[in-house]
């Protein structure tokens, strides 16, 4: 007697970033045949070079802030010299054993993230793998030009290739003055005076850290004020912590050129204006991998950028081809990629999926203090583009802030000037990107503000402050009806 099997699903994955992950991960648990092809490692950028180890040094500059913020709350640090006498002890920084133990981290993470696939039963090859219509995948698993490749074929396609830093022609990285954010991990020590070229995200967090860390530090930025496109008042809080903290932030200003000097770097604005350090952070943006991958040969709609557009289950203009994260034309946030991924397979085998919901997904700026927004903006709100109102409470105002110094920032709702149901929401705080969760999941469950009031905060907590303001908001809210 002949028995049939039914023939498992094929699923070929370029990449194994976050959404890549995910997108193996939930196609093994369905019963797929997945085979995962990565050229560098399991994690991709956001694992080995960009979101662990970026924050894993964020974390030391916290450290560090925190040593020299304790004497305010009486914590004094003394040594006793050779007279017997105290003498305050300098901070100091081993910047070669700190980047030595985050580069070790992201290793870490990324070695578990390829024993679990392992486990789960993806099929891991290593190389660069491009497109071969819309059923298959060629890998090239040798450096050696037309050598050892080898054909995957697929029923569907899941393509999470990740962006690279922009190198602009007029200042371009030399991995050891001219550095993009992927490079500053080779520094054996803190720069004397740090340029950072640049200050939207990335920018301003690396500012923010190595400002920390004792360098000195000047933020080039070609707008009015210091990460443009996001909230004012937080952008406005952190310009302010900036300068106080010693940073020079030139606004309005563009650099031209930057190139290596023998003593370090010359940074000439498109004023004229000419600005010395040892080292140069350039971090104008990243551009999407998706050239020469066979995208446009299989007949993928692309962005003039080159980002992959997709929809709202991660599906490209090609039935079966889905695309996840930083080369798509959605949010560049590792959390947005790894649920593009999971959403991009269980559309493509079947199961239940809710459409992706760009607004509900909450982002963090690792500034000192953090910056933490869900939902709809403040500028859309004013445009008209929603109605709602607004409330902000300063964090000084609160008494865990009190107790422990912290001055700066505050909790800002959105909510509806109907029904009070909260739309967004922003907060400005030291780990604000743990403050956040509370309105995240008030924006996707359509809690009102009077469900979010009725919540029990710790007392004293800074959490407290979104009670607080959610209160508030029954106030106005009642006096609007």
């Amino acid at each position: 007697m002949a028995y049939e099997f039914e023939r498992k699903q094929q699923i070929v994955i370029l990449g194994g970033g976050p959404g890549g992950y995910e997108a193996a991960i939930a196609g093994a648990q369905l019963g797929a045949e997945v085979t995962l092809v990565e050229e560098v490692g399991v994690g991709g950028s956001a694992v080995i070079t960009d979101v662990v180890p970026s924050k894993s040094l964020i974390a030391t500059a916290e450290a560090t802030n925190s040593i020299g913020d304790a004497t305010e709350l009486g914590v004094q640090l003394f040594v006793r010299g050779a007279d017997g006498k105290p003498s305050r002890p300098e901070v100091a920084i081993n910047l070669a054993a700190v980047n030595k133990r985050l580069l070790a981290l992201a290793r870490q993470q990324s070695e578990d993230m390829r024993a679990t696939l392992v486990t789960a039963g993806v099929r891991l090859v290593q190389g660069h793998g491009r497109l071969d219509g819309t059923s298959g995948v060629i890998v090239a698993t040798s450096e050696a030009a037309g050598t050892d490749f080898d054909r995957i074929s697929a029923d569907t396609i899941v393509v999470s290739v990740g962006a690279s830093p922009r190198i602009l022609p007029t200042a371009v990285p030399d991995g050891e003055r001219i550095l993009t954010w992927t490079q500053l991990y080779n520094l054996r020590a803190v720069p004397e005076h740090l340029i950072v070229v640049g200050s939207g995200v990335t920018g301003a967090e690396f500012a923010s850290a190595y400002r920390a860390l004792g360098a000195r530090v000047t933020l080039i930025s070609s707008r009015d004020q210091v990460l443009p496109g996001e909230d004012a008042d937080a952008a406005a809080v952190i310009e302010n912590v900036f300068k106080r903290n010693g940073m020079v932030v030139l606004s309005k200003s563009r650099a031209e050129s930057v190139v290596v000097t023998g003593a370090g770097v010359l940074a000439t604005l498109s004023d004229g204006r000419k600005v010395e350090g040892s080292h140069c952070l350039i971090a104008v943006g990243s551009v999407p991998n998706t050239h020469g991958i066979g995208l446009e040969e299989a007949g993928v709609q692309l962005t003039d950028s080159g980002h992959i557009r997709v929809n709202r289950v991660a599906r490209t203009s090609m039935p079966s081809i889905y695309a996840a994260g930083d080369c798509t034309t959605e949010l560049p946030l590792a959390s947005v990629a790894s649920m593009m991924g999971r959403t991009a397979v269980f559309h493509a085998m079947g199961d239940a999926v809710n459409p992706i919901e760009i607004r509900n997904v909450a982002a963090n700026i690792f500034t000192q203090p953090e910056i933490a927004t869900v939902g709809w903006t403040q500028k859309q709100i004013e445009d008209g583009l929603v109605r709602g109102t607004i409330y902000k409470l300063p964090l000084a105002a609160n008494p865990r802030a009190k107790m422990m110094g912290i001055k700066d920032g505050f909790v800002k709702l959105f909510a509806t000037t109907t029904t009070g149901t909260v739309i967004g929401g922003v907060i400005v705080a030291p780990k604000a990107s743990e403050l956040i969760f509370p309105l995240a999941l008030a924006v996707e469950h359509r809690l009102t503000v009077d469900e979010v009031a009725r919540a029990f905060p710790v007392y004293p907590s800074l959490t407290g402050s979104i009670t607080d303001a959610a209160r508030a908001m029954h106030i106005v809210h009642r006096a609007i009806r």
